[in-house]
């Protein structure tokens, strides 16, 4: 298996900022490992309230993650900005693979990579839907071409 390796920016399709905070460093000075988690979902949400899709407070379809994979590269640390750049990898009927890329601000490889799938349910029964045709429109525009 071939060891992970950051990526580049044009890697990705839309980028979101994040201010880091006090609390996300360690105490050895850097972003604890766990909040680069917290960054991936805010990345992907945030795009995805952004492109209407997504109400977090009365949506009937809502994201579950049942998986999440993360590569360290580089550290990130308070008060530097983060740029997260994501991008859909896989779309099934009812799960997304998104892919983010944590870069520092202005720099050209990624800090970080890793990926989260989401499985859409229903708000109230908790089992899994099809994927409305808006919602694909928006993932769709999150592909990459290989």
């Amino acid at each position: 298996m071939d060891r992970p390796q950051p990526q580049a920016r044009a890697a990705y399709a839309h980028f979101s900022p994040i201010t880091t905070r006090w609390m996300d460093n360690d105490i050895y000075g850097h972003v604890n490992n766990v909040t680069y988690y917290s960054y991936f979902d805010t990345a992907v949400n945030r795009y995805l309230i952004e492109a209407g899709v997504l109400d977090i407070h009365g949506g009937a379809v809502i994201g579950l993650v049942i998986e999440t994979h993360c590569n360290y590269f580089a550290p990130l640390a308070f008060p530097k900005n983060v740029e997260a750049g994501i991008r859909v990898a896989h779309i099934g009927k009812s799960s997304v693979r998104y892919e983010i890329g944590l870069f520092e601000a202005g720099e050209a490889l990624s800090a970080a990579s890793g990926h989260f799938v989401h499985v859409y349910v229903d708000r109230h029964t908790r089992r899994p839907v099809s994927l409305p045709d808006d919602f694909l429109a928006a993932l769709r525009s999150l592909q990459v071409a290989a």
